[in-house]
């Protein structure tokens, strides 16, 4: 592979074999060079943020066009340290400026820093807020909070695990270090009481962008670490699962034959929430059977039409189905990974007018939570056979 280098205001490609060392990649930048044996090199990459062995390959795969900056290690001086002759240059002003400018000068540039910086400090404030609000133990984690004005330290390990989900999901597997530090600044900001106040900047324990530590920092390496392990694992071919997939599942027990006559009955006219969710648990395994069943899938709906007015259902079979672990994930992945993707799916299907009516909601912003995964129930019983494969790759069942 080919790859950019600087060194001195320099830039030259460097040819890389296929699962090269960092050592010869060291090496191979000093041959390029001419820089001796002797001299130590560190790597920064367009955010200015350290490149070590660990990482290396993985922001090559996630960016092969970067260029690399190589700096002598005995040069390098972190950005944003302080001058020491900030004071001495502060004192230089003109003397002959008045005091009272020179007050309102510093008030005027103060109240404009200060300014940039709450709004700042909002926006990473309203993104920290909104993943834990379409998290499923988002509110939990708000709740404590509220409540003891402080979070134990299991809840907090939740609060990592969600926020460096939602920044993966946002802005891939290596998000830059100013995605981390907006993250951790909206952390302390939702709940100040977790800023440290013999920091900084208040929220290094959660990311520390000098050093690339924290709370966020170590949870997204382990994700990466994850994520490389699966991938080196995962076989190569078809993928495994999706709709059609026969899969078992732990309900209570099931009706047949009459009873399930007797059941589809009841739900057409019982008005009662206890009673449609306990007979829709009784006959779960029919359902099950039609989706199968290409001849059968479109009939699902005629048959149970409460999904269409009783919220929870689908989330009910979904835990039958999968277990209460893998079911929550649906509803925290919904709006930010399934949403769009089901609507699309979804105006492929027959124009009927219950798709139509759930589109137009799902497509205005002020509709019903509800309605997008409403379309799952359609999308889910009408898709015919040929479409399994593009349904796979689309949700990555």
């Amino acid at each position: 592979m080919l790859l950019k280098v600087e060194y001195h205001g320099l830039r030259k490609y460097l040819k890389l074999q296929p699962g090269f060392s960092y050592g010869s990649f060291i090496e191979e930048v000093k041959n390029k060079f001419g820089i001796p044996l002797s001299i130590e090199l560190l790597f920064l990459d367009d955010s200015d943020t350290v490149v070590d062995e660990e990482v290396i390959h993985d922001i090559l795969e996630a960016n092969p066009n970067i260029c690399l900056l190589a700096k002598d290690v005995e040069e390098f001086t972190p950005t944003g340290s302080s001058t020491p002759n900030s004071s001495r240059d502060a004192q230089s002003l003109d003397v002959e400026m008045s005091s009272l400018s020179q007050a309102h000068q510093s008030s005027v540039a103060e109240g404009a820093h200060t300014f940039a910086a709450d709004d700042a400090a909002e926006m990473a404030k309203k993104i920290v807020q909104e993943a834990l609000e379409k998290n499923a133990g988002g509110e939990d984690v708000m709740e404590e909070y509220r409540r003891s004005k402080t979070l134990t330290h299991n809840t907090r390990r939740h609060l990592v695990n969600i926020l460096v989900s939602h920044m993966v999901e946002k802005h891939g597997r290596i998000p830059v270090r100013m995605q981390r530090e907006k993250y951790g600044l909206g952390i302390v900001t939702l709940f100040p009481n977790l800023r440290d106040p013999f920091s900084t900047k208040g929220y290094e324990h959660f990311y520390d962008g000098a050093s690339g530590t924290g709370y966020l920092a170590w949870r997204l390496k382990t994700v990466q670490r994850k994520v490389t392990k699966r991938s080196e694992n995962s076989p190569q071919g078809a993928l495994q699962g999706g709709p059609c997939l026969k899969r078992s599942f732990t309900a209570e027990q099931q009706a047949d034959g009459d009873a399930v006559r007797e059941a589809i009955s009841l739900l057409l006219h019982s008005s009662d929430d206890s009673v449609i969710r306990s007979k829709m648990r009784e006959t779960f395994q029919h359902r099950h059977q039609l989706v199968h069943n290409p001849e059968m899938t479109t009939e699902v709906l005629k048959m149970y039409p409460r999904f269409l007015d009783v919220k929870g259902l689908i989330h009910q079979d979904f835990t039958l189905l999968f277990g209460a672990e893998t079911s929550s994930k649906l509803l925290e992945k919904w709006d930010s990974a399934f949403k769009c993707k089901i609507i699309e799916e979804a105006r492929c299907l027959t124009q009927t007018h219950t798709v139509r009516h759930l589109l137009m909601s799902a497509e205005n912003q002020d509709a019903e939570p509800s309605a997008g995964k409403q379309i799952y129930s359609i999308f889910h019983c009408s898709f015919k056979q040929n479409c399994t494969t593009a349904i796979q790759k689309k949700l990555g069942h």
